[in-house]
């Protein structure tokens, strides 16, 4: 990635200008410019279309609600709880996410640009058709994400957990699967064109591929003899 993400909220550029937010509810298509969401529990919040600006969001649950078309800029979130919440067609360009928690999230077609996931839990996440450009995931698990049809460039996943990914008809691009601690590919294994993985991994996922592939492997020789 060519930008350093920030590892506490003290880091941020825009920290001393940051102001609590003092609302009970988040509004359609609102604009919130350097604005500290801090401690709140927050459900079945309609925002779509909104727009979070140099914003930081910490400790923080929002259960169920929508964001759909919202805007993420250079926002930092930091132990959050987002479940059943739908971020489709969201816009995140370099954000920061610290151990926060995405369960049942929408996310399908997002735009994802520079964007770090650090000490992160997805749990059936759908991100079908979403866009990834340069964005890792630190040390996250990602169990039962669907990754269909999406588009991956410059992604990295250094000591993550990938169980049961989906990654039919997803394109990859520069994108580093070496560092996971664990690779475990549901279906899609022939969308893996223009990934980088090592050997070991290559030994685990080599009958899963073959199987995509339609090589039947077998080491008798039955069936050739005439």
């Amino acid at each position: 990635m060519t930008h350093k993400a920030p590892t506490s909220l003290s880091e941020l550029p825009y920290a001393h200008v940051l102001e609590p937010f003092t609302e009970s509810r988040l509004f359609v298509e609102e604009r919130y410019d350097t604005l500290h969401f801090a401690g709140l529990t927050l459900d079945d919040q309609d925002a779509g279309g909104a727009q979070f600006l140099e914003c930081a969001v910490t400790d923080s649950v929002l259960n169920g609600g929508s964001l759909r078309r919202g805007r993420l800029n250079e926002v930092w979130l930091q132990g959050d709880r987002f479940v059943g919440t739908s971020f489709a067609e969201t816009n995140w360009t370099d954000v920061t996410a610290d151990s926060c928690v995405f369960a049942g999230v929408e996310a399908f077609g997002a735009v994802l640009r520079r964007v770090v996931f650090r000490r992160c839990k997805f749990d059936s996440v759908n991100l079908r058709s979403a866009s990834l450009h340069e964005v890792v995931f630190e040390d996250c698990v990602l169990r039962d994400v669907d990754l269909g049809g999406a588009r991956l460039k410059g992604v990295a996943f250094p000591g993550t957990q990938l169980e049961r990914l989906r990654i039919g008809h997803a394109a990859f691009d520069a994108t580093d699967l070496r560092g996971t601690t664990l690779l475990d590919i549901a279906d899609g294994h022939e969308s893996l064109r223009g990934a980088v993985i090592g050997s070991a991994q290559l030994l685990d996922l080599a009958p899963a591929l073959a199987a995509a592939l339609g090589i039947e492997v077998r080491d008798d020789d039955r069936g050739t003899r005439r």
